[in-house]
């Protein structure tokens, strides 16, 4: 018997994700929720989709979708309502998705504090969360998972990990980014919850969404990050983009496994959009698709770094047929779902659980700390490991 899922937010990237939800054979039955009735018309007048989907399961609000009988929640909404949408749900009795970050708020000290209250929300309800970070499920990770666990890295010794992310950037343009959020009821919320940080002179950083470059090395090496360093740039152009943050942000880690690691967050950098990581060891290290020993190097393909998804589940989503179907972010949004909807129908444990995601959210809060300081040296707070 499969389980029932509830879809919140179907704007662009929800619905990058709805079908394969519907298409996952342990999902027997899905329920749509979006503050605009036009976003869920959109799935719920598809044919290919009334084999899972029934009119009933239509809901306005989250208060309404949690008042319903589904066993979990998808939360793709923006990215400030994650945490507190997150824990209304698994107070409901239902179990989460969230999409990255954890949450996303200009105060490094409120989203510690988010960290802290999802952590305790799931041990005290039970309920499974998992975080959508999609670098976790990219080739390259899997594939040093995979090379970690046979112990062939040796001892760690450094890792780095970087988001080039121009706000310019024509493949993904961080102004229009922000325009489109700041549409909508969801929007018209925000625009006056931003103000008050504005005039409370809060300066944001890049580092308070560090999820993309932090993961990486963290998942690999199974250690968290316990003291940073960091320092940041600012804009010197008067562009209003980056009126209350800093522009980019460089931080040095100490890990909890005595290796280093270094991660940048740049905002403003001639490059192209890049996310990636490398990871060193005694006996071998990966970078750049190349794994690297002392004997030489190998170049990696893509299938040489994916892991397989089961049989049942690579021909429902149709990725035997098309490398597309795997989805975005380096065909990671497959394996994404497929972890949360098997944890949840065998109620384990999903590999991003929330002491994880605390552990891609929290180095990037004290790390922007740090450069607000000037590169003072300070704690990473833990939350230890999910039960």
């Amino acid at each position: 018997m499969g389980i029932s899922i509830g879809l919140v937010g179907l704007g662009e990237f929800g619905c990058a994700f709805a079908d394969l939800f519907k298409r996952h054979p342990l999902v027997d039955r899905v329920g749509l929720c979006d503050l605009e009735p036009e976003r869920i018309a959109r799935w719920a007048e598809r044919e290919d989709w009334q084999d899972k989907f029934n009119p009933s399961d239509v809901y306005a609000s989250l208060d309404d979708i949690c008042a319903s009988d589904l066993d979990a929640l998808v939360i793709i909404t923006q990215p400030w309502l994650h945490a507190p949408q997150c824990i209304q749900a698994m107070e409901s009795g239902k179990h989460v998705y969230s999409a990255v970050p954890v949450i996303s708020l200009p105060d490094g000290d409120e989203i510690l504090d988010w960290c802290d209250r999802l952590v305790e929300t799931c041990r005290r309800t039970g309920m499974h969360y998992m975080l959508g970070e999609t670098t976790i499920y990219r080739p390259e990770t899997m594939f040093c998972r995979r090379m970690a666990a046979e112990g062939a890295f040796g001892l760690f010794v450094h890792a780095e990990g970087h988001y080039f992310h121009d706000v310019d950037d024509p493949g993904c343009n961080l102004r229009d980014v922000m325009k489109h959020r700041m549409t909508g009821r969801a929007g018209d919320e925000w625009r006056a919850v931003s103000e008050a940080y504005a005039d409370r002179g809060v300066v944001d950083g890049p580092m308070h969404y560090p999820t993309h470059s932090v993961s990486g090395p963290v998942n690999v090496m199974r250690a968290h990050m316990t003291k940073v360093l960091a320092y940041a740039q600012y804009d010197q152009t008067g562009d209003p983009y980056f009126a209350d943050s800093t522009m980019n942000e460089v931080a040095f880690f100490h890990m909890s496994n005595g290796a280093t690691c270094r991660i940048a967050e740049c905002r403003r950098i001639g490059h192209t959009g890049e996310e990636t990581f490398r990871v060193f060891g005694t006996q071998g290290s990966y970078r750049e698709d190349s794994w690297v020993t002392k004997d030489g190097s190998r170049t990696l393909s893509v299938e040489d770094m994916r892991d397989p998804l089961p049989p049942e589940v690579a021909r429902a989503f149709g990725v035997d047929e098309s490398p597309a179907a795997y989805g975005g972010h380096g065909g990671s949004h497959a394996y994404l779902v497929h972890e949360f909807v098997d944890a949840v129908a065998h109620d384990r444990t999903p590999e991003i659980n929330i002491c994880q995601a605390a552990r891609y959210m929290a180095p990037g809060a004290m790390a922007h700390k740090s450069a607000l300081l000037g590169g003072e040296l300070l704690d990473v707070p833990d939350w230890g490991d999910a039960p």
